[in-house]
């Protein structure tokens, strides 16, 4: 037998041809894999109690304030321009050409001064036959009154000579009853005086209407005629203003604005000519956003900052349209205005809407609207940590605003725009 053969039959003698037992293999690697699945499960559950890490925040870059109670006053800022009280626009009486521009805006006027000559030889021309109809109306009702009182006055002679004649009557009848009682005169001489005083009283009746009545008429008449020359009057006098407006006048005294017309121009009338103001009576004319101005009412002070000094004042008018989002406030000045300060000049407004006593209140934050709940960041003992906190937020302020709830006195809040971290209800601070 070679070696080989030697080899082979040792190999076949071998404990490797005894068979092994697989199952408890498999059992074992069975258990190791629930054992390490197991393992694995309790691991995912104990990471998913977890809290995430709190991020990282930069203190510096924040805006940190600190809730305090007692008193805060609510106001509401807004940004506008000085203009004046007192504007006068000129338009144009009439259609006509501009022949001169007398005064250039800037110019300090009166309220006779001519800025501006227009001419429209139409209008002069009416003018000038307006005078002449009035002066003939006028001639007309001296002539016509003169006429009617001279009748008058023939009425009135009439019925004094027939008063005379009655008087006289009256005599003869008294006198022919005394003469007839002595039997000097026969009883148809007594019948004729008193038929004549008879005669005479119905006469003088009827005159003394006649006259009461001229006298009615008359009136009526000189009222009529007169009625006629005011009406030519008034015509005149509105051609004679048509043609003295041809010389545009100030109208007030201050500051010549504007003058929106070239010489040469034909403009037409209740065309805008120039524009007048009066610098020394200004007023603050403030745009405040809607949602702020529904508590702004007449008569609230107010502090306007002309950038070069602060002035009180206080509301005028609010301006019930809303235009772009704003509405409109004019706020009256009361003190006396910086140097430097003239119309159209850009100035910021607060106005004071109250003054809250013994209220929670906190800066304003950069988030949230009034009468609203908003996450803050409230900072934890020892300040290395802020916890986000619902705080219901009150009535509002330019700087501050009321806390109804969330905050007590002491609270540090984080009022900065934290949308960063919506995804985190805690962060550090350093």
């Amino acid at each position: 037998m070679d070696g080989t053969g030697i080899v082979i039959a040792v190999l076949e003698g071998s404990p490797m041809d005894i068979p092994r037992d697989t199952t408890k293999s498999k059992r074992r690697r069975v258990i190791l894999a629930a054992a390490g699945g197991l393992a694995l499960l309790l691991v995912t559950l104990g990471l998913r109690r977890l809290k995430p890490a709190a991020p990282t925040v930069d203190r510096a870059t924040l805006w940190i304030d600190v809730a305090k109670r007692g008193e805060m006053l609510r106001q509401v800022r807004g940004t506008g321009t000085l203009v004046p009280e007192v504007i006068r626009w000129i338009p144009a009486a009439t259609e006509g050409r501009v022949e001169r521009i007398l005064v250039l805006p800037g110019s300090t006027v009166k309220a006779d001064t001519v800025i501006l000559e227009l001419s429209n030889p139409d209008v002069s021309l009416a003018s000038q036959d307006a005078a002449l109809q009035l002066k003939s109306a006028e001639a007309d009702f001296i002539t016509q009154k003169t006429r009617i009182e001279s009748q008058r006055l023939d009425q009135e002679a009439t019925f004094a000579t027939l008063e005379a004649e009655y008087n006289q009557a009256v005599r003869e009848r008294a006198m022919n009853e005394k003469l007839f009682t002595d039997g000097l005169v026969s009883s148809l001489v007594l019948e004729n005086s008193r038929g004549k005083v008879t005669e005479l009283t119905k006469r003088l009746e009827l005159e003394r209407k006649r006259l009461d009545m001229s006298h009615a008429s008359v009136e009526a008449e000189i009222a009529s005629q007169r009625m006629t020359v005011e009406k030519v009057q008034a015509l005149s006098g509105v051609r004679r203003d048509q043609a003295g407006a041809l010389k545009v006048r100030a109208g007030i005294d201050g500051v010549l604005q504007q003058v929106p017309v070239e010489v040469g121009q034909r403009v037409a009338p209740g065309a805008t000519l120039a524009k007048v103001a009066q610098p020394d009576r200004l007023k603050a004319e403030l745009k405040i956003a809607e949602t702020q101005a529904k508590d702004i009412l007449p008569g609230q002070p107010a502090e306007i900052d002309t950038r070069n000094g602060v002035v009180a004042g206080v509301v005028s008018r609010v301006d019930p349209a809303v235009l772009n989002g704003t509405v409109t406030v004019d706020v009256a000045i009361r003190g006396t205005l910086p140097k430097g300060a003239r119309p159209d000049l850009s100035v910021d407004g607060t106005i004071q809407l109250e003054k809250l006593e013994n209220v929670l209140s906190i800066g304003r934050p950069a988030f949230g609207q009034e009468q609203s709940t908003v996450g803050m960041f409230v900072l934890e003992p020892g300040g290395k940590f802020a916890q986000r906190v619902p705080v219901k937020i009150g009535r509002g302020s330019v700087n501050a605003v009321e806390v109804l709830g969330g905050l007590k006195e002491g609270d540090q809040a984080v009022l900065s725009d934290m949308s960063r971290w919506d995804g985190f209800n805690r962060v550090r601070l350093e």
